[in-house]
């Protein structure tokens, strides 16, 4: 995954708690083999309404989105940060997170900054009342500001998540960090041991 270090963007207001994986992308959309494409399927059923967030002009091209408390909850499926990410977001503020939802983001590049309802109320507020607003915010320091709303504030990241994200490390990077070790290993395996490959085997075996 690409590292997440510094997301400067205007954003979207999602006035909704509560907002289930189910939600944020139907299971309809489940049936599909690539991980592409799902930003389609964001939120699609509420997109039926002309009037909501993501069909008004001013919000087209935000990054990151505004929520409210409980976002992500309900099933573990990753689909419902492939469709976040395919649409565009880089970041979801909230105040509160499903803690599988809130995992399946930091391993994808999705950044969940979890801010105090406070301070997701004022950028909801802030928002709304001025759709050109910039938001930035800063993993390394862990700080997000709107300085024209002269809003400011820190959120929560662990060192790990903080360290993986700025490095651009998924699953399979972490595992890589280590292969010089994992060759030397390789070498010194018994060669009983079960491999997924062997020079022994030909094709028709």
């Amino acid at each position: 995954m690409k590292p997440v270090r510094i997301i400067q963007s205007r954003a979207v207001p999602l006035e909704q708690s509560d907002v289930d994986t189910d939600q944020i992308i139907p299971s309809d959309w489940l049936k599909r083999v690539e991980r592409t494409g799902f930003g389609a399927g964001l939120f699609s059923e509420w997109r039926d309404a002309p009037d909501f967030v993501l069909n008004r002009p001013e919000y087209q091209g935000a990054r990151i989105l505004i929520a409210g408390p409980n976002f992500g909850t309900g099933s573990s499926r990753e689909h419902a940060v492939w469709a976040l990410m395919d649409y565009g977001f880089e970041a979801v503020i909230s105040s509160r997170f499903g803690d599988i939802f809130k995992n399946n983001c930091t391993k994808q590049g999705l950044l969940p900054v979890e801010a105090s309802p406070e301070v997701v109320d004022s950028l909801m507020l802030a928002i709304k009342n001025d759709p050109t607003l910039e938001i930035t915010i800063d993993v390394d320091r862990t700080t997000i500001e709107a300085p024209a709303a002269m809003i400011s504030a820190g959120f929560p990241l662990d060192g790990f998540t903080k360290e993986r994200l700025l490095n651009g490390w998924d699953d399979i990077g972490l595992t890589q960090r280590h292969e010089d070790l994992i060759s030397v290993y390789e070498l010194s395996r018994p060669s009983w041991l079960p491999a997924l490959s062997s020079p022994n085997l030909t094709k028709d075996q």
